[in-house]
Order: C-alpha cells, then sequence, then structure tokens
C-alpha cells in the first residue's frame, strides 16, 4: 500500500515537473530567437532531438509501416507549421501572452473535432470557450485597452493549428497499430527537415546562427531540445501507462499556470489589471470547458456501450495502442 502511494506520488511529480518544464519553454524561446533567427533556431533545436532519439527509435523504425510514416509525414508538416506561427509569436509577444492564449487550443479542439464528427457540444462549453476568448482580449490589452499584437495573433494561430494537429492524429491513427515511438519520431524528423530546408531561405541560415550562439544559449537551445522535448516525451510514455488518462490531463493541463508564474517571477513580465483579469479567464474558461467536454464524451461513451448492451452486441476492442504526442498522451497541446 505504501509502495503503491509512493509510486502514485513520484508520477504525479513527475507529471507535473513536465508541465513545469512546458510552461518555462516559452521563456526560454523568448529568451533565444529574435525574428530573423526563428527558422535556424527551430532547425538547430529539432536537429538536436531527432539525434538524441535516433538509438531509441531506430530498431522501431525499421518495422514501420508505409502507411504509418504517412501519417507521421502529414502530422509532421502540421506540426512545422505550428512551431513556425508560435515561435514567430514569441519573438513578438511576451512570454506570459504566449503560454496563456496557446491554451486556447484546449477549447479549440474539442470544438474543431465535434465539427468534423458532427457530435455538437453543450451549450456551457461555449459560454467557457467566450469566457477565455474574451480573457485574451484582455491579457493582450496589458496595462491598458488596446488591439492584440501582431505576436499575440501569431500565437493565437498556433493555437488554432495545434487544434488541427491533435484532430487529424485523432483521425488517422484511432483503432490502428501505430507505434507512438515511431510516429512520435516521424513528426519531429519531417519538421526538423523541413526548418533545415527553409532555414537559408528565410532569415539567418541554421549554421550561421549555431556559430553565434554563446555557451548561455546553447544552454537554452538544449534545454528546448532534450528537456522540453526528449525528457517530457519520455516522462509521459511512461507516466500513461502508471495512472489514468484524466489524472495526466489534469496534471499536464497545469501548463499554462506555470507559464504564467515563470513568465512574471523569471521573465519580469508585467500583466496590469486588464492582463490580470484576462489571464484569470483564460485558465477558468479553458479548464472549465475541458471538464465540459470530458464529461460531455464520457457520458456519450456510457450511452453507446448501453446502446450495445442492449442489443446484445459486444463492444468493440481497438486493434492498436494509444498514440501519444511528443507531449506523452493526445491531448488538447503539443508545446514542444
Amino acid at each position: 500500500m505504501l509502495a503503491n502511494q509512493a509510486r502514485i506520488r513520484l508520477v504525479d511529480l513527475l507529471l507535473l515537473a513536465v508541465a513545469a518544464v512546458w510552461g518555462s519553454t516559452y521563456l526560454a524561446a523568448k529568451e533565444l530567437v529574435t525574428p530573423s533567427t526563428v527558422m535556424a533556431i527551430l532547425a538547430l533545436r529539432f536537429a538536436v532531438t531527432a539525434v538524441a532519439l535516433l538509438p531509441v527509435c531506430l530498431r522501431r523504425l525499421r518495422a514501420a509501416r508505409r502507411e504509418e510514416v504517412a501519417t507521421g509525414v502529414l502530422l509532421g508538416v502540421i506540426l512545422a507549421v505550428v512551431l513556425l506561427f508560435e515561435t514567430f509569436g514569441i519573438a513578438h509577444t511576451s512570454a506570459t501572452n504566449a503560454g496563456l492564449i496557446i491554451s486556447l487550443t484546449i477549447v479549440m479542439t474539442p470544438i474543431l473535432d465535434s465539427a468534423v464528427g458532427r457530435s455538437w457540444l453543450p451549450p456551457q462549453f461555449f459560454i467557457a470557450a467566450a469566457a477565455a476568448v474574451v480573457g485574451v482580449g484582455l491579457l493582450a490589452s496589458g496595462t491598458g485597452l488596446r488591439p492584440p499584437t501582431a505576436g499575440d495573433w501569431l500565437v493565437l494561430a498556433a493555437a488554432a493549428a495545434r487544434a488541427v494537429h491533435v484532430t487529424v492524429m485523432h483521425r488517422r491513427s484511432a483503432q490502428k497499430q501505430y507505434d507512438s515511438l515511431s510516429l512520435t519520431y516521424v513528426q519531429m524528423t519531417t519538421a526538423a527537415v523541413l526548418f533545415c530546408a527553409v532555414s537559408p531561405l528565410v532569415g539567418v541560415p541554421a549554421w550561421t546562427v549555431a556559430s553565434r550562439l554563446d555557451p548561455g544559449l546553447w544552454t537554452v537551445l538544449l534545454y528546448l531540445a532534450l528537456i522540453g522535448t526528449v525528457f517530457a516525451f519520455f516522462v509521459q510514455m511512461w507516466a500513461v501507462r502508471k495512472t489514468s488518462p484524466s489524472r495526466v490531463s489534469l496534471l499536464l493541463g497545469t501548463e499554462p499556470i506555470w507559464a504564467l508564474l515563470v513568465g512574471v517571477v523569471l521573465g519580469g513580465d508585467r500583466l496590469g489589471i486588464h492582463g490580470a483579469v484576462g489571464a484569470a479567464l483564460i485558465l477558468v474558461g479553458a479548464g472549465w470547458g475541458q471538464r465540459i467536454e470530458r464529461k460531455h464524451r464520457e457520458a456519450q461513451e456510457r450511452n453507446a456501450s448501453a446502446v450495445l448492451a442492449a442489443a446484445g452486441v459486444p463492444e468493440p476492442v481497438g486493434e492498436g495502442r494509444p498514440v501519444e504526442t511528443a507531449h506523452g498522451t493526445p491531448r488538447t497541446d503539443s508545446s514542444f
């Protein structure tokens, strides 16, 4: 009993550590990138990630099927778009704004998925979503009411692209025997190849930026690649098998709170009264919307099971294992 409680506490602490790492990546990226080096930094970051994961993934990649690789490449292209919007946005807004605005993926994803599947969400969900959107407007206003900056809009576009990424992942991988490690590696490698190919054409080339980085900035880059991606990925791969998906989702959902704390305490960001109210509305709206969506989905699953049981039909058993993103279980996110 005591050993089981200790294991649960360890899992919870590690998942909270992952959420804290994600929350800190916005400030880390803010310290590292400039508008002219976004593409180069992304190329370097994901090249390091791909090289670090290759020894672990190589054997599984050899067994990957063509359909699995094709799905990984498609998701990798979408992931590259997400990262492009997000990182350019971070270069033009505060780390706090980026970390909170990106959390709108939590409400965008269920809306997109329900529209594609023609399964509409309860009205309360849209109230929560509206509160989060109002929060974004107030947060972007800072100390006085003003329109969002270009960086805020770019991060908002990244949140929408993340919703597309999660929805496509679910649609393409449901009931498939895809290996989560192989699929994630193909995604990250695809993004790395795209960034490396485009880097010489947009801004400063990756090799030029690499030669200019001092030891401190190389430390930040390695933190983003090895801790923010590789460490987080492996912790979730382990933790998702040790606890419930709901518990994982709850603990990882604290990411925007960590982003707010890191941005304000370490980054020196100032919210002002409008920004503070906006941040609270985003956190409350996103968290409330996530709970409503989860309860709605669980109710649908119970109803479907009851219908099958009444008809004497056994419930279908999924063919494959759950597919994780580079942040673990499929979630309305993905900060890499």
